[in-house]
């Protein structure tokens, strides 16, 4: 396990993270919607071409997870994450498709103090994925909890 650099009262308002890029390879998405999502246009070539997408591309939860694995990898193993209570407004902006390079940031928009537990804080954020042209294929808002370095006293 990594060393915690983050507490909750790291986190402040307006910070915005780079955390990475993932490129997802066309075997990897076949495998991903097999599993979990397994709608045509994520599994054949020939239903994709006919689908709105016109080429095989990624689950929406495919990207999210990707997107995930980029904010652990990137970020939450080095912060007292504690999880999350959800994730609000996801959005697909774009289809992801088989070698897209995908770049995710992170910005933090609110945080403030878990009235039910002193030694938690609340951090607000937007995340935003973008392919190698710079479009837009994932926007999510939501709340992280994180251990607070100083918890507060009642």
């Amino acid at each position: 396990m990594a060393h915690i650099q983050y507490y909750w009262e790291d986190l402040q308002p307006g910070q915005v993270r780079d955390l990475g890029t993932i490129t997802p390879t066309k075997e990897e998405i076949l495998a991903f919607a097999s599993q979990f999502d397994p709608q045509a246009f994520h599994l054949d070539e020939e239903a994709a071409k006919a689908s709105v997408f016109g080429s095989l591309c990624a689950s929406g939860w495919h990207t999210c997870a990707m997107a995930m694995r980029l904010m652990v990898t990137n970020f939450l193993h080095e912060a007292a994450s504690l999880g999350s209570p959800g994730l609000e407004n996801v959005k697909w902006m774009k289809p992801v498709l088989p070698g897209d390079t995908l770049h995710l940031q992170h910005l933090i928009t609110e945080t403030r103090p878990m009235r039910s537990k002193p030694d938690v804080g609340l951090v607000r954020t937007n995340w935003e994925m973008f392919n190698q042209h710079g479009d837009k294929v994932l926007h999510m808002e939501g709340w992280g909890m994180f251990r607070r370095r100083h918890p507060a006293s009642d």
